[in-house]
């Protein structure tokens, strides 16, 4: 395998022709250049011309590791566990898309025996988690929400509106003033965007 070939922005990479532009790329007057400083990714995604994209080094590199908070939107859930797609790593956003479950055991520290996984997620939440646990190709990151900081923090009632918290265990509909259960978020400035 060759070496992949690094570029700054504004570096004529190839004409439109021979690729489709990706990620960190422009296109003018028929010719695909960079937008970022990083490596050329050329990858055939069964189209007929290979895509081709610029990304950074550590785009390349980043991975949820143990310990890490990470942000996440829960896809479905079931009595045992919550499935969830890890978005960010800290305030990073991800490239690649990584799988983690939130077993029933892991969702509080305290009466663990007493949780029930639909009072405190529902598919479409966005929560806040550690991980304690990597995964592998096969089976997904084990995550923790644990803590008095960690769980849902953006949650939408079935009016479609935006919850508000009003107790570590509930959040109400602005809209309807439907409480549901949840496992809020105690969220800490440091990760609140302004």
């Amino acid at each position: 395998m060759s070496p992949m070939k690094l570029c700054v922005p504004g570096d004529k990479l190839c004409s439109i022709d021979d690729c489709i532009p990706g990620t960190g790329v422009y296109l003018r007057h028929g010719y695909i250049y960079s937008s970022l400083a990083g490596y050329v990714l050329k990858k055939n995604e069964g189209e007929e011309l290979p895509v081709i994209s610029v990304v950074r080094e550590t785009e390349t590199q980043l991975l949820p590791d143990v310990g890490a908070i990470v942000t996440c939107k829960v896809t479905s859930i079931n009595p045992r566990f919550a499935k969830v797609h890890i978005l960010y790593v800290g305030s990073t956003p991800l490239k690649d898309r990584f799988r983690g479950t939130i077993r029933k055991e892991d969702v509080r520290a305290t009466e663990k025996d007493k949780v029930e996984t639909y009072k405190s997620f529902r598919p479409g939440d966005i929560v806040l988690a550690k991980v304690i646990s990597l995964g592998d190709v096969q089976s997904n990151y084990l995550l923790t929400t644990a803590e008095n900081e960690l769980g849902v923090v953006v949650a939408h009632s079935e009016a479609g509106a935006q919850m508000v918290p009003i107790s570590w265990c509930e959040m109400q509909c602005p809209r309807t003033h439907t409480k549901e259960f949840r496992k809020v978020a105690r969220v800490q400035p440091e990760y609140l965007q302004a």
